[in-house]
């Protein structure tokens, strides 16, 4: 597939999964986040499932790839999903979004990092900028270090473990479609993530059966399109063009998501939500090293003209 077209999809699930925090910030203040997250990561699996087999893509992974799946499930579904529901619930939709918006400067890190590439001066610039956006964004004006909550940590983990498991899909990748190792990733996922719900929170599925209407609208949208089409078709795009590339277009989610929240939530983006996002997306272009890339191509052009 051209570049062009693979940058298009990551367009497109960045919208998809922008808009879809708001809705999972919904789901999780009527059904407690680890349950509701457990049966909706369950019912993401099936819809892939469905759609790989219509496709015929769907085959009995190897042992080198079981590992890589059940590594995958861990970081990608398990850890990420409940860091991040659990997150949701204790903060806002704003806040986790921006927050978010760290995920291309700490793929850019971590790749170079663990390639034994290290990042030059310019893209350690880019993880300070990033972060210190995240700092203003989670930092209320006036309450000093009381404005960072809970949730903004378990929002940061998550993120941290999903980077994690891009370098293990990109891996993969090389003899595993991404988006079947998707499938099997949210099906063993799922059933690890319903086991800590029976421990952590007994007797939330009775709650299933007094939600409102709009509750099983939202939480199938969120299942079917926001997770399951969402993250098969990101890591599909990663198994093509690479963890750190891929994750460049993650700023993109800390803009929809604001947009999202503001929608459907109701909530104010305020002067220290635009000054954190303008520090993140900064810290990408110089943490993603495209920066350089731009620096260099500037260069080459002006050596070629004289």
């Amino acid at each position: 597939m051209k570049q062009w077209k693979i940058y298009g999809i990551l367009v497109l699930v960045m919208f998809i999964w922008g808009f879809n925090l708001p809705a999972v910030k919904y789901l999780v203040s009527e059904v407690r986040p680890v349950t509701m997250t457990a049966f909706r990561i369950f019912l993401a699996s099936l819809t892939v499932f469905t759609i790989l087999t219509a496709m015929k893509l769907v085959r009995k992974p190897t042992k080198k790839e079981w590992k890589f799946i059940f590594v995958g499930a861990l970081l990608n579904v398990v850890l990420h999903q409940y860091f991040l529901s659990i997150g949701l619930s204790m903060t806002s939709g704003s806040n986790a979004g921006l927050i978010l918006g760290t995920g291309p400067v700490l793929t850019a890190v971590l790749v170079s990092l663990i390639m034994r590439v290290y990042p030059s001066r310019l893209q350690w610039v880019g993880v300070v900028l990033g972060l210190f956006g995240v700092s203003a964004t989670v930092l209320a004006a006036g309450e000093g270090a009381s404005g960072l909550s809970f949730g903004d940590v378990f929002v940061f983990i998550s993120i941290l473990a999903q980077v994690f498991s891009y370098l293990v899909i990109s891996k993969a990748s090389k003899t595993l479609d991404p988006r079947l190792l998707t499938a099997y990733m949210f099906l063993i996922g799922s059933f690890v993530l319903f086991v800590i719900s029976l421990v952590q929170e007994p007797g939330e599925i009775q709650v299933f059966f007094e939600v409102q209407p709009i509750f099983w609208a939202l939480f199938f949208g969120s299942a079917i399109i926001g997770t399951a089409v969402g993250h098969m078709l990101f890591n599909y795009s990663v198994g093509k063009t690479g963890p750190s590339k891929a994750a460049i277009f993650m700023n993109l989610n800390t803009f929809f998501s604001l947009v999202g929240a503001s929608i459907f939530l109701d909530e104010v983006i305020s002067t220290r939500h635009i000054f954190g996002l303008v520090f993140i997306v900064t810290g990408v272009i110089f943490g993603s090293g495209a920066a350089e890339d731009l620096w260099r191509k500037h260069k080459l052009k002006k050596s070629v003209s004289n």
